[in-house]
This record gives C-alpha cells, structure tokens and sequence, in this order.
C-alpha cells in the first residue's frame, strides 16, 4: 500500500511510504480521534491513503499569523 504526505494548506508533496506490510498502529495513525482520521486521512483515486499535514513553510506561517487558520486554504 502507498502512503503519500501532502501539505494540507498548500498542497506540497512532503513524500510516500511505498511498503506492502506496514501497518497503521507503525504510522502512528492509531494515536488518532476519529474526527482527526476523518479530517488528516482520505484516499485518493487509485486508492492509496493520502496523509493531510503541515509543511514547515505553512507551520511557520501559521504560527506567526494565526489567523490564517481561520481560512479554508489561505497559502494556496
């Protein structure tokens, strides 16, 4: 199963994980709520799981104008 990191804010590719036995538990996705899996975790059309997080760019932006957050996708 493939495994690809996307920035949520401005959609950069940060990487994949392209392994046939990992689980989820050794991603850490089980650390998750479900409304956090809801939002952070989808599939994409070839249905590899698509991870939504924060780039260091977008980090940096929000945490110097937090009221970006306040915006769909304000650095797109």
């Amino acid at each position: 199963m493939r495994y690809r990191y996307l920035c949520r804010y401005c959609g950069h590719n940060l990487g994949e994980i392209n392994q046939e036995h990992i689980t989820e538990t050794q991603l850490g996705f089980h650390f998750l709520t479900p409304q956090e899996r809801q939002t952070i975790i989808s599939k994409d059309d070839g249905g590899n799981t698509v991870v939504h997080v924060l780039c260091d760019y977008c980090k940096e932006a929000l945490d110097l104008h937090p009221e970006l957050s306040l915006i769909g996708n304000p650095l797109q």
